[in-house]
């Protein structure tokens, strides 16, 4: 037997081979340890977000290029002794020539973050750290998911670290509690033990009653004229002496309640429309319980936009009805469109989306709530509850923004005594639904870790979804600060049906961008002209032309374009669906 030879260090075929054998099989070690732990029952509750295997990967990933961390650091310090430098020449009242990099941060907006130079060190300090991380866990080897993940993970941390979230570090807070001689702590205290107590220590968005749907949300007008096991379809009443032809049906989410299309006088869509002479439709889904656990897609296809497009134009003896969809509901309906055209049904004559991904290659921040790890998890929930619970859609939704939805109000309720503020939107956000287990699962598989409807591949019902034979003109909306539905995947899903589309592109985020009723501030742009859309956004965002007013305006052309002359207005209902309630109906009022 030859005698074993231990490999020269430089050596062709040395240390790297045998390095890269190791970690080849730690590697394997690792996946096959953390997915254990991750289907483990202890570990999800534990890691609710399935951040400890990317974490555990992207650190072990830093440790093996201590040269790249090393230099990462060695930045930071030389930024942070530039810092020290120039906080030091503003205390003793000079002018320092050092100016910081960082953008605006609504959390810094006091006064003293620029003019107090200890507190302008501790606010140039912190941001030096959140770089040096983030830019740590950026420049690691691991796949774009696991580095998707470790990233919001290290960023949820630099989150809670922040100096605003102290009392010590906020000057805001130091003022109010001086000014009231310690009562605003004192309510602080007290706010924090009942939020711990009633909301799963989480600081309240708003106050329980601040606003009522039926009373001073989603009140226009209308009747529920039609009910099933899943929906309940509202007609609402003209406010025009005549209105168009063809009929408008909306198609909201089942993740939250319809109501963000009717929030309020003023800021309600529906209204909007119906004043802009539109007959107009909705479908108010039930809220799911542990029996409807069995419920598919199929179903809300069928028993949703399909049930409600008989009853419509059985009501208004229309031919066609114009279809809108918002987010998730803005999906179905182009399933809808695509079911439609395999059955040979010829029943839109045109559809609007708003905020709506049908292309989900890349989802966003929402990407790192549907890989394969926090869909198991999620799926072990569900086939215990029958349905995902509203908490879980609900903290995942304020961990895309934990600056604006929980720290925030961390520190307004909980450091200085104050009791949210009545606000119609944040009182609709807090009034979330449930998911029936087969269809959320269904959902997640199919669209986000699938991308079935993008790829033609996506069956309901029977039938397979083409979205190239979806040939009405099509109305997109999206909004440049959705962290939900990123405008550019949103466009690249408008790129993908055969027939005319207009892409807008408005101002806000994703609810606000909806509830965008005229004002100084609406911004949108959109590429005049029957012009094709570039493959490139960047190339259409160049080319489009910024108006300084809302999309609604916009769209209240175009739609009215689409729904043919005017007519007087049908009755409210017809023999065969008579009214049963006056809006906003009982399904809405399911807690």
């Amino acid at each position: 037997m030859s005698e074993a030879r231990i490999p020269e260090p430089n050596a062709d075929e040395g240390w790297d081979n045998i390095d890269e054998a190791v970690r080849d099989q730690y590697g394997q070690l690792l996946t096959a340890g953390t997915n254990l732990l991750s289907d483990s029952e202890i570990m999800g509750r534990l890691d609710p977000l399935s951040l400890f295997s990317p974490l555990l990967r992207t650190s072990l990933s830093t440790a093996s290029h201590l040269d790249k961390v090393m230099g990462v650091w060695a930045r930071a310090a030389g930024e942070m002794v530039r810092a020290t430098t120039a906080a030091t020449v503003r205390a003793v009242g000079g002018s320092p020539s050092y100016a910081p990099q960082h953008g605006k941060d609504r959390r810094f907006a006091d006064p003293a973050w620029t003019e107090n130079a200890g507190y302008w060190w501790l606010r140039e300090i912190y941001h030096d750290c959140e770089q040096a991380l983030l830019e740590m866990v950026r420049d690691t080897d691991t796949p774009p998911a696991v580095k998707q993940k470790a990233e919001f993970a290290v960023q949820l941390l630099i989150d809670a670290l922040s100096p605003t979230n102290f009392i010590l570090g906020n000057p805001t807070v130091i003022k109010k509690a001086l000014d009231t001689g310690g009562l605003s702590l004192a309510k602080g205290l007290r706010n924090f033990i009942h939020d711990l107590r009633t909301n799963q220590g989480v600081p309240r968005q708003v106050v329980p009653g601040a606003h009522t749907v039926g009373v001073d949300m989603a009140i226009t007008p209308g009747k529920v004229v039609f009910r099933n096991e899943l929906m309940e379809l509202i007609q609402y009443e003209p406010s025009t002496p005549e209105v168009h032809q063809i009929p408008l049906l909306f198609s909201p989410p089942w993740i939250n309640k319809y109501y963000i299309m009717d929030l309020a006088p003023g800021r309600s869509l529906v209204q909007w429309a119906v004043d802009h002479g539109h007959t107009a439709f909705m479908i108010s889904y039930r809220n799911p319980d542990e029996q409807m656990r069995h419920v598919k897609m199929d179903d809300y296809l069928i028993s949703g936009p399909i049930a409600a497009l008989e009853v419509v134009r059985n009501i208004t003896g229309a031919e066609k009805v114009n279809l809108l969809g918002l987010c998730l509901g803005g999906t179905l309906t182009m399933a809808t469109l695509a079911y439609l055209d395999a059955v040979g049904m010829d029943l839109i004559n045109s559809a609007t989306f708003l905020n709506t991904l049908i292309d989900f290659s890349e989802p966003g921040l929402l990407g790192v709530f549907t890989d394969e790890a926090s869909i198991r998890r999620l799926e072990r929930t569900m086939k215990r509850t029958g349905f995902l619970p509203k908490e879980e859609m609900q903290r995942s939704f304020n961990l895309l923004r934990t600056n604006d939805l929980i720290w925030n109000y961390a520190v307004s309720s909980w450091l200085m005594g104050e009791e949210p503020q009545a606000f119609d939107l944040l009182s609709w956000n807090n009034d979330s639904t449930r998911m029936p287990a087969e269809m959320h699962s269904f959902y997640l598989r199919s669209c986000y870790v699938g991308n079935e409807l993008a790829r033609g591949v996506m069956e309901l019902a029977g039938q397979r979804l083409d979205l190239e034979k979806v040939d009405q003109d099509l109305y997109f909306l999206s909004a440049e600060q959705d962290h939900i539905a990123p405008w550019r995947s949103s466009y690249a899903g408008a790129r993908l049906p055969g027939g005319n589309v207009r892409f807008v592109l408005s101002n806000s985020g994703h609810i606000a961008g909806i509830v965008n009723p005229p004002s100084p501030k609406s911004v949108h742009h959109v590429l005049e002209g029957d012009k094709a859309l570039p493959a490139d956004p960047e190339k259409w965002l160049a080319a489009a032309t910024m108006h300084r007013m809302t999309w609604w305006e916009d769209w209240a052309t175009w739609i009215a374009d689409h729904a043919g002359p005017m007519r007087k207005p049908p009755r409210m209902g017809s023999r065969k669906y008579r009214p049963i309630a006056d809006a906003p109906g009982t399904y809405v009022l399911e807690t």
